[in-house]
Parts: C-alpha cells; sequence; structure tokens
C-alpha cells in the first residue's frame, strides 16, 4: 500500500509512527510545507487535556486521552525517553472561580495521582487561592520529540518531503491511502470553515532550579522542560493569526507569572515564541471518505484540529485514524 501523510507537526509525525508500526509493508511518505517550523514546536507539551478537548463521542476521546498517555508513558519507561523528550513531572492547579476548575474529568483516573492541595501547598504560590489540585503526569518536550520522531522516520525508510499542496485532489492517482494531519491548513485544503486559529503567546526563560510546574487563572502557567528551560504562558486570542511577538502580551504574562511565583522574576528571559492553535469549533475531526479524481480514487482519512491539545492526544487520534484507515481499506477490498 501507497501511503502519504500530509502535515509535519507532532500529528503527522506520530501518524506516520504508528503507521509504519501497524502496516510494515506500507510505503510511506509524508509531505509538509515546513517541519522546523510548526506550532508543536511552541508547545509546552504537558500533558493536561482541557475540558473544552471533544472528539466525536465521550467513549471516543476518553480513548484517545487513554491510548495517548500510555504511548508517552512508554517511551517514558524506555531508554530513549531522554533522547525523545519524555519525562514525569508533578505540580499544582491554582484557582478562585470555582471547584470544578481544579478538577479534570479526562485525566483525574489516568494519571499516577491527582488530590487536593494541602493547606501548606498554598503557601508555595502567592494569592489568596481558594482552591487547589496536585497531579503527576507527563511532559513531551517538543524541540527533542520531533527530530527524535524525524530520525526514526528516516531510519526506517520512511521519505520526508518539504512539499506545499493546493488541493487533496492531486494525489488521489499516486496513492492509496492519504492521511490529512494538515493542522489550519486543513482551513484551505479541505474548506473547513469550523476551523479557526487561536494565537498564543510564551515566554521561554532559564530557571533551572525550577522542577515544578504552577498553573493559576487567566492562562497563567510556568512549566519546567528540559534543560533548565521553563515556559511562561500564555495567552489565548480567538481567530487572531498575528505570528509577531506582542511586547505588551509579554509584560502581561510575565507580570501573572511572578505574581503567582515570585522567585521567577530572577529568571532570564532567553525567547519569546507565538505559535497558531488550530481550533476546530464542535470537535476535533478524525473521519474517514473516499475521494476521487476521473476515474482514480483513494481512501482519505482527517486528523486534525485538535487545538492546544495535539500534543497531548496526537498519538490517539493516530491510533484511531489508523484504525478507521483499515477498516475502510478492508472494506473497499471486499467490495472487489
Amino acid at each position: 500500500m501507497k501511503v502519504v501523510i500530509i502535515g509535519g507537526g507532532i500529528i503527522g509525525l506520530t501518524t506516520a509512527l504508528q503507521l509504519k508500526h501497524e502496516l510494515r509493508n506500507a510505503e510511506i511518505t509524508i509531505f509538509a510545507s515546513d517541519f522546523n517550523n510548526t506550532v508543536s514546536h511552541v508547545a509546552a507539551g504537558i500533558f493536561r487535556v482541557g475540558s473544552s478537548y471533544f472528539g466525536p463521542t465521550e467513549e471516543i476521546t476518553r480513548c484517545w486521552i487513554r491510548d495517548s498517555y500510555e504511548y508517552y508513558d512508554d517511551i517514558r519507561k524506555s531508554h530513549e525517553a531522554s533522547f525523545a523528550g519524555i519525562t514525569a513531572i508533578s505540580g499544582y492547579l491554582f484557582a478562585n472561580s470555582s471547584p470544578e476548575t481544579v478538577k479534570n474529568h479526562w485525566i483525574e483516573d489516568l494519571v499516577p495521582l491527582y488530590r487536593k492541595a494541602t493547606d501548606e501547598e498554598f503557601e508555595l504560590v502567592e494569592g489568596n487561592w481558594k482552591y487547589g489540585s496536585f497531579f503527576r503526569t507527563l511532559l513531551t518536550e517538543c524541540k527533542l520529540h520531533l527530530p527524535w520522531a524525524r530520525n526514526k522516520l528516516e531510519i526506517s525508510g520512511i521519505k520526508l518531503i518539504e512539499k506545499k499542496l493546493n488541493s487533496l485532489t492531486e494525489l488521489v492517482s499516486d496513492w492509496d491511502l492519504i492521511i490529512n494531519c494538515t493542522g489550519l491548513g486543513a482551513r484551505s485544503l479541505c474548506n473547513d470553515k469550523r476551523l479557526v486559529s487561536i494565537r498564543g503567546q510564551i515566554l521561554k526563560v532559564n530557571a533551572p532550579w525550577l522542577k515544578t510546574f504552577f498553573y493559576g487563572e487567566l492562562d497563567t502557567y510556568i512549566i519546567p522542560g528540559f534543560n533548565g528551560i521553563v515556559t511562561l504562558g500564555g495567552s489565548r486570542s480567538f481567530d487572531s493569526e498575528n505570528l509577531k511577538p506582542c511586547l505588551y502580551e509579554s509584560t502581561a504574562i510575565h507580570n501573572r507569572c511572578k505574581n503567582l511565583l515570585p522567585n521567577i522574576k530572577k529568571a532570564e528571559i532567553v525567547k519569546v515564541e507565538v505559535g497558531l492553535r488550530p481550533h476546530r469549533e464542535n470537535n476535533v475531526r478524525v473521519e474517514g471518505e473516499q475521494i476521487v479524481k476521473g476515474f482514480s480514487k483513494a481512501i482519505l482519512v482527517h486528523n486534525y484540529g485538535h487545538g492546544g491539545y495535539g500534543v497531548c492526544t496526537a498519538p490517539g487520534t493516530a491510533k484511531y485514524a489508523i484504525k478507521l484507515a483499515k477498516e475502510m481499506h478492508k472494506s473497499s477490498i471486499s467490495k472487489l
């Protein structure tokens, strides 16, 4: 089977890795307009799925999240963990608005520990917080994970080609299976009006003493990564596509993080980054269809619209997309 995956971010690369594992004899190629400048590179990578994330049903969504956690945790337990940029991490979530804000119905029963914060733990941060939770989860550092994934793909014989597509139909005559992992690119390729960008801005600071993550409200977070680099966030600007860093936004982010954890003010700011989250209204799109051009036809499976949770759930949606592709392929053969 000849397979082409479109998209060079975390969704496309993870889909390719899993597809190679399940269809060992498939000839796989990845097309992407850019492999080195995707929104995945900006993500802090903590495994924490927000309540706004949703697939076609709650059962399928839970399956995606569980499969994703298990995928990353298996890598964490392996000798490749440090190369793949995956580690365990613990931290806190604080809020004043409501006790529901510090709960998480997607991951509370999945991660090793999720509990209420103690009175002593409220003293770790500034502010008169009413509610708090402590939990252990995973971190995927994309600056390490994406190059690791690309290297594994190339070693296994998968071709990674920089190519900009104008239409999915131009692929039909050359490929049996097309998997669309284009994120925001699906707006034009699929004419998907439900897809909008949610702009995010973060600061990277050098704070090697910090090993624990902290979340506050108003999209405030402090997340340690690898090599002493910590992500300070963040922002969510709906339907904005300005990739230029905003000085006022950086100042606001820095101030919120310093108010939450004062010792972060001594950390040197090393970088400001901006990314566009591919948010799809109603639900993430992972579904299949048959695509036809003239007398040629191919199976097309979509896997996009993950919003700010692409890193978290890429393995789960990839597994589901491959399942759909195999079912459609089997069905097409049985009709011959």
